[in-house]
């Protein structure tokens, strides 16, 4: 929702990485913000489908320990949150530690659904066995 609803078009990280301040941006490029401003409207719609994709595959084939919704949710997560922290890092980003700490919860749920996934294979071939 901060960039569908919130973000401004540029935040003052983003004036010091690009060396200018704002008003020499906008007397060299005027509608630049415009334009950021829809990039971001539209990055804001995509975070909040696959937010809503996310829980829906959390509530579902995720809690069942299925081992393709695992896989995609690591992948997915080191390609979204995962890169968007690293970046920020490299930006020297205001919101760097915030995005390391929400990279750093999506890691752990990643991890104890590993060894969730594990035990309940191991649990599940136990009671196989048995009469």
């Amino acid at each position: 929702m901060f960039f569908l609803v919130l973000r401004p078009p540029l935040l003052p990280e983003d004036m010091r990485f690009i060396g200018l301040s704002l008003e020499q941006l906008q007397a060299e490029q005027p509608r630049m913000a415009i334009w950021l401003l829809h990039v971001f409207r539209v990055l804001g719609g995509y975070a909040t489908a696959a937010g809503l994709l996310t829980v829906t595959i959390a509530a579902t084939s995720f809690r069942q320990h299925d081992g393709v919704a695992g896989l995609g949710a690591t992948v997915a997560g080191a390609a979204s949150i995962g890169w968007m922290a690293i970046v920020n890092f490299v930006i020297a980003s205001d919101f760097r530690w915030v995005l390391l700490a929400i990279a750093l919860l999506w890691a752990s749920s990643i991890a104890l659904f590993w060894v969730e996934r594990k035990t309940a294979l191991v649990g599940s071939a136990k009671g196989a066995g048995r009469p």
